[in-house]
């Protein structure tokens, strides 16, 4: 373990986690799913500066390694609940840039029918549960999920996200507390972005956050977010753990985010500086490029395909988010009730 990557409670897992298996087009697929990431939230923050995107939209630039190292190491029976920087987790999931586009606009091929916008998306079929605009609430749901994956015996975990300022809501030691007692299969991340909004990690939250967990026993990991190997690695490990009824895991992965909380924040309470040192020392995406190209002997010309690839699937899905009509107002009373029986 690199001293200078991540440190961790002497209760935290070990086990399978290994990245040295993966093939050289594996490894270029976590590059690949990075790269889409980082583009289409490009493209959707120019459709927001546009006014084709209303409400609020958070962006994932710069956490891009967490999501993807985290999602490489799931199985199809695993769930995903996070809160409202999701765009990355629903591409992440395999939900499908044309639908995630669409929703941010509110056309009718949205992820949602066009009603959920940014902040609430949802994909039974990828087992995505969204997607929550409430701060914190997603994580009792996460345990929730782990619960119906303990009962259904279906071999499934949840993976529950949050940002380092929903780690201190009192409704994620609820959570905590329950799934601990119950050994519930959930991993909880806490993606630590360095700002509650704009407030500094530093003046937000006392003590070490992968240690949140301790008077629980869950085994908490902290992780360097911005290396997709290290984050899969861990991932991995946690998974196992959860996943063979010892209970959840906590990992808090240190990211950092480019842009401001939301598209409505300049983030003046940092300086340029600090955001050019990540940039130019700790970006996710050149880091695992300079990784390919320097250990496992690729070329610059490997990577071209790769960026027209997902140049052009965000090209089409900006098209196709133009382009799909408007929900007809009937769908205002969709969705809304289910009866039983």
């Amino acid at each position: 373990m690199s001293k200078n990557s991540k440190s961790s409670n002497s209760d935290t897992p070990r086990g399978p986690g290994d990245n040295s298996r993966l093939s050289n087009p594996e490894l270029l697929k976590l590059y690949e799913d990075m790269l889409l990431i980082r583009r289409f939230e490009e493209r959707a923050g120019q459709l927001y500066g546009m006014g084709l995107i209303g409400g609020f939209c958070h962006l994932y630039i710069g956490q891009e390694a967490v999501v993807v190292g985290i999602q490489s190491a799931q199985k199809p029976e695993d769930s995903v609940i996070t809160a409202y920087r999701d765009h990355g987790h629903m591409l992440a999931c395999g939900m499908e840039p044309n639908g995630v586009m669409a929703e941010l606009t509110g056309r009718i091929g949205g992820y949602s029918r066009g009603k959920g916008g940014s902040m609430h998306m949802f994909s039974r079929e990828k087992k995505f549960y969204g997607g929550h605009g409430i701060v914190g609430a997603q994580i009792p749901i996460g345990a929730g999920l782990g619960f119906a994956h303990k009962y259904l015996k279906d071999g499934g975990v949840n993976v529950a996200y949050m940002g380092d300022g929903a780690s201190n809501q009192g409704q994620v030691y609820e959570a905590f507390n329950m799934a601990a007692l119950w050994k519930l299969p959930v991993v909880f991340v806490i993606e630590n972005n360095q700002y509650g909004m704009g407030t500094s990690v530093a003046r937000h939250a006392a003590g070490e956050l992968y240690r949140r967990g301790t008077g629980y026993d869950i085994p908490g990991e902290r992780v360097d977010g911005m290396d997709v190997l290290a984050v899969r690695k861990s991932a991995m490990d946690a998974l196992e753990h959860a996943r063979s009824g010892k209970g959840p895991v906590l990992l808090e992965m240190m990211t950092y985010r480019y842009r401001g909380h939301s598209m409505s924040d300049p983030a003046k309470y940092r300086s340029k500086e600090e955001l050019e040192h990540v940039r130019e020392e700790r970006d996710p995406i050149e880091r695992m490029k300079a990784t390919l190209l320097s250990d496992h002997g690729m070329q610059e010309s490997d990577f071209t395909p790769i960026e027209d690839r997902v140049k052009q699937a965000c090209l089409d899905a900006v098209e196709f988010s133009k382009t799909s009509p408007e929900p007809d107002p009937s769908e205002l009373w969709t969705d809304v009730l289910l009866e039983a029986r």
